[in-house]
């Protein structure tokens, strides 16, 4: 269960620091910016509600809760997927499509754990 949550922690993290590096580097008067600072707080709460639901599956070991969290997680993974080419033709930045990879590997890999983790290994019974 720890497992669980690290990863969708760390998910989070990495989400929340995509949002504060895209507000350094505004393309237009509508996107995120440090200049207006309650959007921001605004989108980093959206952010932070969406992750609410995979970490309270997170605490159970149910399969079917597993496997709803997994696929729930992997709505976020393509939205990492997709911050990585409109990262880099939007041009804000290197720093921003870094992020936007390392959220995809660390998203993939906690659909991964929360799958496979806690699994016991004696699957005959014995």
């Amino acid at each position: 269960m720890s497992k669980k949550i690290l990863m969708i922690a760390l998910t989070l993290l990495t989400a929340i620091a995509c949002i504060l590096l895209t507000a350094r580097y505004p393309t237009g008067p509508n996107t995120v910016s440090y200049d207006d600072p309650a959007g921001l707080f605004i989108s980093i709460g959206m952010v932070v509600v969406l992750f609410l639901p995979p970490f309270l599956l997170a605490f159970f070991q149910h399969p079917v809760l597993r496997t709803i969290s997994a696929i729930y997680q992997g709505f976020i993974a393509v939205a990492f997927i997709g911050l990585i080419p409109g990262s880099f033709f939007a041009n804000v930045g290197i720093s921003v499509t870094i992020t936007a990879i390392i959220g995809t590997l660390i998203s993939i890999a906690s659909i991964f754990v929360t799958l496979f983790a806690g699994k016991s290994k004696n699957t005959y019974g014995f």
